[in-house]
């Protein structure tokens, strides 16, 4: 009777402990919590005594050694002490990171009329200000500005534009074909054509942007851009063309510079012709530039082929017309006396700088 008793006595001992230990570490963390300085120091408290392994994780175990009607009431403690240092754990660390938040804003706080460091100016890609000057002469004539897609369809990169099946153009080695159908288009031509197709006549039109071609040197880019002219009306000659050349030379270049046309060909004009100038670096006596001749060739132009027309479903001869074509990083090197093309798009600031 006596060892019953004292084991009774040892069971009552035990009960009333674990009854005592949740509320030991509910004092803890809390007295934790509020010691804390960081987020990451109330994180390691709360590891400490909410984790997998934390302490009020281990106090659960001590339900298996007491009597089965004292474990509901128990496991209800140890469950409000859990809820009860979550809230506070929640409550602190929203305290802590607005503290943290203050303290971060008050070190990068800075004075708003202290001067700033100079930074330098960017100033205009000389692409850029060749191909605006060029749609500022031209409109001048009365020419609108027109742009098109960089992947257009085989027929209006090369069909439309009378260059047949077989021609050299549709090679691989010279064109970046999408699909069986579908290229990087190699010239602004097919803006003449997109443009005879939606638009009725008369028309004056200049189109630009970048163009893609399989070549690669000191005088050619892969990726270029072109300016691509078209005039169509009721009655528009070979002198006309010539003209309006010869007038944007002169605006372009400067004055006192001559143009003279070289008989040439393209598909989608005739007659054909390569437009030289003299040369605006010697002004015609000879140079690097020029190669000693005193002339530069600036692009090729001509008359529009009527199979053009006939493509585009516009009555010829009734509607006649012209068109000429001018590689912008050409007109820039000749501009500004550059000798690589491949300097345009490198966008080194030590070359920039000089435009």
């Amino acid at each position: 009777m006596a060892n019953y008793l004292k084991r009774l006595k040892i069971l009552q001992i035990i009960e009333a402990m674990s009854q005592q230990i949740p509320f030991q570490i509910r004092d803890e963390a809390l007295q934790a919590f509020e010691s804390a300085t960081n987020t990451q120091e109330l994180y390691n408290f709360k590891v400490k005594y909410l984790g997998k392994t934390g302490a009020l994780t281990e106090v659960m175990k001590v339900m298996a050694s007491l009597p089965k009607e004292e474990k509901p009431a128990f496991g209800q403690i140890v469950n409000q002490v859990k809820t009860l240092l979550e809230e506070k754990y929640l409550q602190t660390e929203m305290a802590l990171k607005n503290k943290e938040i203050d303290l971060q804003m008050q070190s990068e706080r800075f004075d708003l009329s202290f001067p700033i460091a100079s930074r330098e100016q960017g100033k205009e890609h000389p692409i850029h200000r060749v191909t605006n000057e060029i749609f500022s002469i031209m409109a001048r004539l009365g020419y609108s500005l027109r742009t098109g897609s960089l992947i257009e369809k085989d027929y209006y990169n090369f069909e439309a534009l009378n260059i047949p099946p077989n021609h050299p153009a549709r090679d691989m080695q010279d064109t970046f074909f999408v699909d069986e159908t579908h290229v990087l288009r190699t010239h602004t031509s097919p803006i003449q054509i997109h443009s005879l197709e939606n638009e009725k006549p008369p028309l004056r039109i200049i189109g630009t942007g970048p163009v893609f071609r399989c070549d690669s040197d000191v005088s050619h880019l892969p990726n270029f851009h072109q300016i691509e002219g078209m005039c169509v009306d009721e009655k528009v000659s070979m002198s006309d063309l010539k003209g309006t050349i010869s007038f944007f030379v002169r605006e372009f270049f400067g004055p006192g510079l001559q143009t003279r046309f070289r008989p040439s060909f393209f598909p989608f004009t005739e007659p054909s012709a390569e437009v030289d100038c003299s040369c605006p670096i010697c002004k015609g006596k000879g140079c690097s530039m020029c190669k000693q001749t005193g002339w530069i060739e600036i692009g090729g132009c001509g008359l529009i082929n009527p199979k053009v027309f006939e493509h585009a479903k516009v009555e010829y001869p009734k509607w006649q017309g012209f068109a000429f074509g001018f590689g912008v990083e050409r007109m820039a090197i000749i501009k500004y006396g550059v000798d690589d093309i491949r300097l345009f798009p490198a966008n080194d600031i030590r070359f920039l700088k000089q435009f």
